[in-house]
């Protein structure tokens, strides 16, 4: 991967700046209900609506499934309108859902929020705008550290589990959705003077039809690499979503041990919006290093690795009842070895798909969105059938061993065939 000092005088940083504050804003947005679903169900509550854990987990997974099935939608607006135009569009649909629902308050109903929740994966798909905005600026040899530094929102999330619970119990749960669309809003008026579109000497746009995503859907590599990246990207983001939830519903009581007031509701999510934060961060910077050990080791050894961690720590998790800090501990290290996943999913895909990586792109973004979608209801579906998550994690590891045998069945095909000629280490 080139450094950043190949970046000087190439491209526009400007636009580069522009995609990098879209794109982290956005990727905070659209994951700020996980960290706020106490505070929401608690005030519903009050209104006389009791959410129950199908409920609850349908309101969380609703941004992540809009986001992946958008990112599709946002892909086109992209060749037809240019990256541009669409972002601001994309993001004026967010603010007016932040303010609606800073607006409506205590008052706002569960309907009302699934439709919030709709609106919040307008932010999610930003993923399929942000990156082709700074990616026209560039030549090819420096795609790996434009993408990346354009791609790095990941770290939204943790901003979200660090803040909005403080921000909830100083001045309530409203004033975050007021935060978001704030920030939100400076981030559109920063786009619309930093932001330019790439010159036809710079760039020659490609439109996608449908025909083209209809040829890539019918190779069965295209469905291998939807199954690994809705194990390793949905596997963070649909723990992500469900972080605080969860750490709520099991280890509320188990806090007190470590000096925490759990007769104080507003400290303990705080604190559990820090543990959750202090996870996701493991999964949202380790990526690069995956991408960086599948580069030495090969993406398919790489994935045997972190897969097969992923699978037993999620059994351990499912099996015994860990202590609060070796259970912190198990989370810590399911979500890094899912953020190096997706690392290692990624150092495979441009290498079978490198003439048609921007519909690649987004086809496989949808499918870890769908399964960051499923695991949150598969979560939520184990709290209200059995009281606990075990059958989710049971679930979800024996998810993670499908998509192992998977990578048994191809991995010869693929070291023998396009991987002959890919150019790095398969």
């Amino acid at each position: 991967m080139a450094g950043f000092s190949a970046l000087k005088g190439q491209g526009d940083a400007k636009t580069l700046f522009a995609a990098f504050l879209y794109f982290d804003f956005s990727f905070m947005v659209w994951t700020m209900l996980g960290p706020l679903s106490t505070e929401i169900a608690e005030a519903l509550a009050v209104g006389g609506f009791i959410m129950s854990a199908g409920q609850k987990a349908t309101l969380l997974s609703i941004p992540i499934l809009a986001g992946a099935l958008l990112r599709i939608l946002l892909g086109f607006g992209v060749d037809k309108f240019g990256a541009k135009k669409t972002a601001l569009m994309s993001q004026a649909v967010v603010i007016s859902v932040l303010f609606y629902a800073f607006f409506r308050g205590a008052s706002i109903s569960y309907d009302e929020l699934l439709f919030v929740a709709f609106g919040l994966g307008f932010a999610g798909a930003s993923f399929a705008v942000a990156l082709p905005q700074a990616g026209q600026w560039y030549p090819p040899k420096l795609q790996g550290i434009v993408l990346g530094i354009a791609g790095a929102g990941n770290i939204g999330v943790v901003i979200d589990f660090l803040f909005a619970p403080k921000i909830a119990e100083i001045w309530g749960w409203e004033s975050v959705f007021l935060v978001g669309a704030v920030l939100s809003s400076i981030i559109f008026v920063a786009y619309i003077f930093l932001a330019k579109d790439a010159p036809a000497e710079v760039y020659t746009p490609r439109p996608k039809k449908l025909k083209d995503y209809a040829k890539l859907l019918k190779d069965k590599d295209t469905w291998w690499f939807n199954l690994f990246y809705a194990v390793s990207f949905g596997g963070f983001v649909g723990f992500a979503g469900y972080m605080k939830v969860y750490l709520m519903n099991t280890y509320q009581a188990d806090m007190s041990a470590f000096g925490i007031d759990v007769f104080d509701e507003s400290n303990v999510k705080v604190v559990a919006g820090y543990f959750g934060a202090l996870c996701i961060f493991a999964g949202a910077v380790l990526r690069p290093v995956g991408g960086a050990v599948a580069d030495k080791l090969g993406g398919i050894k790489s994935l045997y690795i972190f897969f097969g961690l992923v699978a037993l720590l999620a059994v351990l998790n499912a099996t015994m009842t860990l202590p609060f800090w070796i259970a912190i501990l198990v989370l810590f290290l399911i979500m890094a070895n899912l953020g190096m996943a997706n690392g290692a999913v990624f150092q495979l895909v441009p290498q079978r798909f490198g003439k048609d990586i921007g519909i690649m792109t987004g086809i496989i973004g949808a499918a870890g969105g769908l399964g960051g979608t499923a695991l949150i209801k598969t979560l939520g579906w184990s709290k209200g059938a059995f009281d606990g998550y075990s059958a989710g994690f049971m679930i979800f590891a024996g998810v993670v061993l499908i998509a192992l045998m998977g990578i048994s069945l191809v991995k010869t095909r693929w070291r023998t065939t396009w991987g002959v000629q890919a150019g790095g280490r398969i």
